[in-house]
């Protein structure tokens, strides 16, 4: 039986017998695109070792890493957070329940402070509305924390402070 014909609630499943995994198993088992695969490959989030064909063949252990991986982007976290969490682990093994409740604890406060500042923006978005240009005097879209905003209007005056 091959592993299209068996599925559990649609997804296809990997015969336990089965190490190795083609990149478009572990496309159809982890949900995730082939380019997206082989992106993560390319950012050193998965392995894969090549066949004498120069077939990728993941291990069943990417799954888990693959799973790791999306569910941290889901909640927002950057691809080089995430690979710099996966290096930690020792000897690059695959991430545990434990793991992930540590990591997120850490996350939790990146989180917090990117929550902050979409709700400000959000709160703020009509402030925006009838400009068009963003040149209001202070404007939290282009220049959400306007320090400098009494001495000068617009968003100019990041580009200037930059240059400096």
């Amino acid at each position: 039986m091959s592993t299209v014909d068996c599925r559990v609630r649609g997804v296809p499943q990997i015969p336990e017998k089965i190490h190795e995994l083609t990149v478009g198993q572990l496309a159809a088992r982890s949900g995730a695109a082939v380019s997206a695969l082989h992106f993560y490959e390319s950012k050193g989030l998965i392995n894969s070792r090549r066949t004498s064909g120069n077939q990728r063949r993941y291990s069943r252990d990417a799954l888990r890493r693959v799973a790791f991986i999306r569910a941290a982007q889901r909640v927002g976290i950057p691809l080089a957070t995430i690979r710099e969490a996966l290096a930690e682990l020792p000897e690059e093994r695959t991430p545990t329940r434990e793991d992930w409740a540590h990591l997120s604890e850490a996350w939790r406060s990146e989180l917090d402070e990117r929550i902050k500042q979409m709700e400000r923006l959000r709160d703020h978005l009509t402030d925006c509305i009838g400009c068009g240009c963003l040149s209001l005097d202070a404007c939290v879209l282009s220049n959400p924390d306007d320090a400098f905003g009494e001495r000068r209007a617009g968003s100019r005056l990041m580009i200037e402070a930059h240059r400096r």
